[in-house]
């Protein structure tokens, strides 16, 4: 499902097995539990790294468990179920004290694309791998929280449209040109782990205070942060 192993000052959160990568209860749960570990061993000069193997990030919720309950009324409350427990995954990656980075290793939809978003930084393969939110394809309505991270996180108005209203399926190139992504020039999964570990070891060697690091974080992003539930620290001014 996804294991966390610690190297040094990093930590590589990986979405295990060569499927989807879909979040069904379960999943969210051991990501969450994950994340806790390594929020409770962090230190100052920490980084995460998140990716995934085969040929998906993630595809995003486990629609087929919601679709197993038997009935419309049951698929959607199964479908809420995940809405609301993914919502602590996105607030544990915004309150996790060290810069994160996503390593995107293959496509990232809907709710993979907004667990790739939660991260500081993204790089993505040049020669496989798409963004794409499918809501508006599948008729499917946008939790508050989704928005609120495209709002946040994509920076023009052209760009949060091609992502939310064309059902666009974005590759590297274009999501580098479009501010969604930082880096799209990597030939392979293991060139894009490979790379991000490059950036956290470079981010790794500040040795910032992590708590200061999370709340500086979530004081760019207000409203996100605000839905989350999430506050920002406000720590003393040191005298220099």
């Amino acid at each position: 499902m996804c294991t966390l192993e610690k190297r040094g000052n990093l930590f590589l959160l990986t979405l295990t097995g060569d499927n989807e990568h879909r979040f069904n209860p379960d999943a969210i749960a051991t990501i969450l539990s994950l994340l806790g570990q390594a929020k409770s061993q962090a230190k100052r000069g920490s980084v995460l790294i998140t990716t995934g193997h085969g040929k998906f990030f993630s595809n995003g919720f486990d629609l087929a468990w919601a679709q197993a309950s038997g009935s419309l009324t049951g698929a959607a409350e199964r479908l809420h179920q995940m809405v609301e427990s993914f919502k602590p995954v996105v607030a544990a990656l915004l309150d996790l004290p060290m810069p994160t980075i996503a390593a995107l290793n293959g496509h990232a939809a809907a709710a993979g694309l907004m667990l790739a978003l939660s991260h500081d930084y993204i790089f993505m393969r040049k020669d496989r791998g798409v963004l794409y939110m499918s809501e508006v394809d599948i008729g499917l309505s946008m939790p508050d929280y989704f928005a609120a991270m495209v709002r946040s996180k994509i920076g023009t108005s052209a760009a949060r449209r091609e992502v939310l209203l064309s059902g666009k399926k974005i590759r590297g190139e274009e999501a580098v040109a479009l501010g969604i992504v930082d880096s799209a020039a990597h030939d392979s999964a293991e060139g894009v782990v490979e790379a991000t570990v490059g950036l956290a070891e470079k981010l790794a060697a500040k040795k910032w205070n992590g708590d200061v690091y999370a709340s500086i974080r979530k004081s760019l992003y207000p409203e996100l942060c605000e839905i989350l539930g999430l506050k920002a620290t406000i720590f003393a001014t040191p005298k220099l």
